[in-house]
């Protein structure tokens, strides 16, 4: 976590048409192929929704009784059937819809960047960019990149758009090295670069917001901390890819601090409970190591934050009410050893 936390923005090379620098995709979208919001299986969400709903029933009915009421079942019930039918209405038409409504949108997207006859395999194989051909290639280029832009919150069409425009600069710089002053290709060839350079940018920005949100968000909603730090580090792992081509854009330093910031208040957040939670069992040392550790990992990380001289503050007093504790326990196993003494005396 150190190299990646403590990495040096500014020894980036400025790689902007190497392909292998993004994180490889599933061709095939199989696994993950459409990414669906939040969405519980019926089981858990119903055992879920029977849970606070006789919570709800119970805590309505005890409150109502010492009111005075003299039916306080029929509100309770009522609330409850309420609570109910309004959980179903959630997942089976809301929720619901905005499942199949995502999945069709996907679908459409996949479905005009699949139609759009042109593959990064007409660039690769072109053994020369005539006019018509470079005219050709740009055009489609164009079109698929409305087609991303049509559903501009789904990753994948972004980064498809990337790589399409991440060959054609790359052959388009082998036909600038080769092509003669005087050739009529010489100005096509640069517009074309020029055109396509500003998609290439603006593809690869947004799927790297998309994809680092996306990616941040769905850590925050896990729960073992081994599955936050590791989906977390994907985030910065999409956004540190986007830098290989772009190391001076603001918007992608910012957004990598954040994730850094937030992958360290994981580990923190976590050494403090640790700590607690040893505090708490009456183990003092073992709560003090956990303290001292995250302290040690806020110096080592140099983790920048308005909250962090707070954050530093705090443990610190805590170490010390722990050392007190500590001191007081030891006095109390020190006398009531004495007093045994005496007793055996």
């Amino acid at each position: 976590m150190k190299g990646i936390l403590g990495a040096n923005l500014n020894s980036r090379p400025n790689h902007e048409y190497q392909l292998q620098k993004i994180p490889a995709r599933k061709t095939g979208r199989a696994a993950q192929k459409y990414r669906q919001p939040f969405w519980l299986p019926a089981p858990g969400y119903y055992v879920l929704t029977a849970a606070v709903v006789i919570a709800f029933f119970f805590l309505i009915w005890g409150f109502l009784q010492e009111g005075g009421e003299e039916t306080p079942w029929i509100p309770a019930g009522v609330g409850a059937s309420l609570i109910l039918g309004g959980a179903v209405v959630l997942r089976e038409i809301v929720l619901r819809k905005a499942r199949e409504n995502y999945i069709l949108a996907q679908r459409k997207l996949d479905y005009n960047l699949k139609n759009i006859p042109f593959y990064t395999t007409n660039v690769r194989g072109a053994n020369k960019l005539t006019l018509e051909k470079n005219a050709d290639i740009i055009n489609k280029i164009k079109q698929k990149s409305e087609a991303a832009k049509v559903l501009s919150k789904l990753a994948d069409g972004h980064l498809e758009v990337f790589e399409i425009c991440s060959e054609y600069l790359r052959v388009n710089k082998t036909e600038l090295e080769n092509v003669g002053p005087g050739s009529p290709r010489l100005a096509a060839l640069r517009r074309g670069r020029e055109f396509v350079k500003n998609l290439h940018r603006y593809h690869l920005l947004s799927w790297a917001e998309i994809e680092s949100r996306s990616l941040t968000q769905n850590a925050k909603n896990c729960v073992g901390i081994s599955e936050k730090l590791e989906t977390a580090q994907k985030a910065l792992s999409v956004l540190d890819s986007a830098l290989q081509c772009y190391p001076n854009e603001t918007h992608l330093t910012e957004s990598e601090d954040a994730v850094k910031e937030f992958i360290a208040s994981i580990k923190i957040s976590h050494l403090i409970e640790q700590g607690e939670l040893s505090a708490f069992k009456g183990n003092y040392k073992q709560a003090i190591d956990h303290y001292k550790e995250a302290l040690y990992f806020l110096a080592r990380e140099n983790v920048q934050s308005i909250k962090k001289d707070a954050v530093v503050e705090k443990i610190n007093q805590e170490i010390e009410k722990l050392r007190e504790a500590a001191e007081k326990k030891k006095a109390e196993i020190k006398i009531k050893k004495m007093r045994k003494g005496e007793i055996n005396d």
